[in-house]
């Protein structure tokens, strides 16, 4: 299991947008990891007052970022500043089944399904409570992160 300095290490998010509080398990072409929704977000304010629901995007978010966390595992570099990045180009069939509320710990499972040259193709999914939440297919390119001119 790996703790949120680990992850950061991996991967270019950081808090308040990292959505993945750590690794479960990561073996050749899936990765399973956790994330506990906070009572305290600030989205709930608006997401919505008196009945807050974590937003969809968000949870999706999670996936995508657990997604570039395999991509991470898989890479021979160490440090993301070295090595391509995945980049959304695609999401596809998502589908929202059960919300997700604060206090709620969230499990994700990402699946590499193919990898082509520099596209990547995963199925993602989340649960709460053992109930599958989202199902989303979705599309990444590798590539090197952009440099502001």
């Amino acid at each position: 299991m790996q703790c949120v300095d680990e992850i950061t290490a991996l991967i270019p998010h950081r808090p308040p947008f990292l959505w993945v509080d750590k690794i479960v398990s990561c073996t050749g072409e899936m990765i399973v990891t956790e994330k506990h929704i906070p009572d305290n977000l600030e989205v709930f304010q608006g997401h919505f007052p008196g009945n807050p629901i974590m937003p969809g995007v968000l949870l999706c978010e999670a996936i995508f970022q657990s997604a570039a966390l395999l991509m991470a595992k898989k890479s021979d570099k160490t440090s993301y500043s070295d090595r391509q990045l995945p980049f959304l180009t695609r999401i596809s069939q998502a589908k929202f089944k059960k919300t997700v509320l604060p206090g709620d710990n969230v499990q994700i499972e990402v699946k590499l399904i193919e990898a082509v040259a520099s596209a990547c193709y995963f199925k993602g999914v989340l649960k709460v409570a053992g109930k599958v939440a989202i199902v989303v297919d979705f599309a990444c390119k590798m590539t090197a992160p952009p440099v502001k001119e």
